[in-house]
């Protein structure tokens, strides 16, 4: 095989990982929709819950049905209401719906569905409820190039620990764009999605214990610390590659951004509040929209 050739397959090994290690992380990430089909008696039911949306917005949560049955939502603002507020879900077409009215940014509400089923009331989802958080919209260049340059970091960084394993490599130069990469994609881009989305630029250490600021610091440090003073040393360097994997395997968004309903302050964050949203009746009473 040629020398070509071989750069040609170390790359497609590189991106095949990369996007596994990708789909992996959304997937179990506390974001992700929760998709679900359940047989009731003689009645089949299909969810998709989501788990995140846009601040302010009425949630709108459905289900779909076979036949003709009740369905009701509950819901509570996450850690801040003790009683479950309900209403029933109306049909529309197919489906049956019912929103949950929006909430400020890193907001959460807990929300279940149950249907009713030969007079009984049957929870789905073994009546785990769903957590959503609410956050700022994100304008989609800014996400978008935050998104390509942390994949393209990830990508690098495999492409880095490949070479590694290669005789007579030239590691050096996958080092030095892994770390330029991961620093435009972490520290500048992502700062600035954070923002958009829950009005802080940073919200990891020593502020707060957002795992995703975390990770990013932690690989940062890593890098530098590899290119600066250990860049010739390869199996540090490997290393270095190995723990960054790891940090990427953990999913996105834990311990992130929430909402203190009591305070009005962000947990894991300093400087955002949300004094103007105190005005809004509904959000403070909770009230379901259908």
């Amino acid at each position: 095989m040629s020398r070509r050739m071989k750069t040609i397959v170390i790359w497609a090994i590189s991106f095949i990982f990369t996007v596994g290690i990708g789909f992996y992380q959304r997937r179990t990430g506390p974001t992700h929709p929760v998709r679900g089909k359940e047989k009731i008696g003689d009645v089949v039911i299909k969810y998709k819950f989501l788990r995140s949306y846009v601040e302010n917005k009425n949630l709108p949560v459905k289900i779909k049905a076979n036949k003709d049955i009740k369905a009701f939502l509950y819901f509570r603002r996450y850690k801040a209401d003790k009683d479950w507020k309900n209403a029933e879900m109306k049909k529309d077409g197919d489906k049956y719906v019912a929103y949950v009215d929006g909430q400020p940014p890193a907001g959460k509400v807990e929300y279940k569905v149950s249907v009713l089923v030969d007079n009984k009331e049957v929870f789905l989802n073994d009546n785990n409820p769903i957590i959503v958080r609410y956050q700022g919209k994100v304008p989609f260049v800014i996400l978008f190039f935050h998104v390509l340059f942390m994949f393209s970091a990830m990508l690098f960084a495999v492409r880095l620990g490949l070479e590694i394993l290669r005789k007579d490599s030239n590691y050096e130069a996958f080092l030095k764009w892994t770390l330029i990469i991961t620093t435009i994609g972490g520290f500048i881009l992502g700062p600035i999605v954070q923002k958009y989305a829950f009005g802080d630029f940073w919200t990891g250490f020593p502020y707060g214990t957002d795992f995703t600021d975390n990770k990013t610091l932690i690989i940062i440090i890593l890098l530098f610390i590899a290119y600066f003073f250990g860049r010739k040393k390869k199996w540090f360097v490997f290393g270095v590659v190995i723990v960054m994997i790891i940090v990427y395997l953990i999913p996105h968004s834990i311990m992130g951004s929430e909402l203190d309903y009591k305070t009005g302050k962000m947990k894991n964050k300093f400087s955002y509040n949300y004094m103007n949203y105190k005005k809004d009746k509904n959000f403070n009473k909770g009230v379901t929209h259908v």
